[in-house]
């Protein structure tokens, strides 16, 4: 990738008492990307962005944010960063805007325009003059997100942001997120548990297990394509495969082997000429919770968001 990165974490590590909580992590995180954070429980998701946030003093290493490292120039780093929190804190017995006007001013530079501006992008006109205490908590994260935005900041790190959102306002608060990256240019850095969610938001994905990153991939490109193949013998068909290099696992009364479409009809072929018995051939969805569940070893997730 040619472009700068906006995030830099270099040699990341923390170590507490005994334990190494995280370990040599090295990120880049690029303008106008979505990044989903990934990890069972425990794993050091929390401690990583408490330390990209200056909350936590890394051990070794650097956080570098728009060239800024928060170990020599940690104002200069954190002035170019935006927060959103799970159920982000407000000043309910205020209006919407009287809250965005307040946190404005924390910041150089915010105008009436701005606050406007990000009104309008987080879709609150209509809202934005009542009291925070008549808002849903769709409304709340939408103007949480507003106030993270007031002063155009080129990083946005939110962790579980659509948590506790009915299926509309995880929609909608993921259409705004995707808005700002690519209108805008932020890098955005999403920690959550709903990996149905993570796979429709993000353009890549960080794994991270044990404090160690075990895995970066793209969205786009980590599917591979899966067919479910019912046959007998099973046990031949699985060896046949495995001999082509093929990734292959039990499914049901079937297996799941990687293949193109285009090679289906030479592979059936093949099947029909060893004597193989061919009951179903359909295509097969591996979702990101299937890769997730497969290089972390299961076992440790929290519930997803499918049910």
């Amino acid at each position: 990738m040619g472009e700068q990165p906006v995030v830099e974490l270099k040699n990341l590590s923390k170590t507490i008492g005994a334990k190494k909580i995280i370990d040599n992590l090295n990120l880049a995180l690029y303008p106008g990307q979505i990044t989903g954070f990934l990890g069972p429980n425990g794993a050091g998701k929390t401690t990583t962005i408490r330390m990209m946030v200056g909350l936590m003093a890394p051990t070794s290493g650097d956080v570098i944010i728009d060239g800024k490292s928060l170990l020599n120039d940690f104002e200069g780093g954190l002035s170019k960063v935006g927060v959103i929190v799970e159920n982000p804190e407000m000043y309910k017995y205020m209006s919407g805007y009287k809250n965005l006007v307040h946190f404005g001013r924390m910041h150089e530079g915010v105008t009436k325009e701005r606050i406007d501006e990000v009104i309008r992008q987080v879709g609150l006109e209509n809202r934005i003059q009542e009291k925070v205490s008549t808002y849903s908590l769709g409304m709340r994260q939408r103007l949480g997100l507003a106030q993270a935005l007031l002063h155009r900041p080129k990083f946005l790190i939110l962790d579980e942001p659509t948590n506790g959102l009915d299926p509309a306002g995880i929609r909608e608060f993921r259409m705004y997120l995707r808005s700002i990256a690519e209108k805008e240019g932020v890098s955005i850095f999403v920690s959550s548990h709903m990996l149905s969610e993570i796979e429709l938001m993000c353009d890549r994905i960080a794994i991270i297990q044990n404090g160690k990153l075990i895995d970066v991939e793209e969205v786009s490109t980590s599917k591979m394509s899966y067919y479910y193949i019912e046959v007998a013998p099973l046990e031949a068909v699985e060896q046949l495969f495995i001999d082509e290099g093929r990734q292959v696992e039990r499914f049901k009364e079937g297996l799941i082997v990687n293949a193109e479409k285009e090679e289906i009809p030479m592979l059936i072929q093949k099947l029909t000429a060893e004597d193989i018995q061919l009951f179903a051939v359909q295509p097969h969805r591996r979702t990101l919770e299937d890769q997730f569940l497969e290089m972390t070893g299961g076992g440790q997730i929290a519930e997803s968001h499918q049910k």
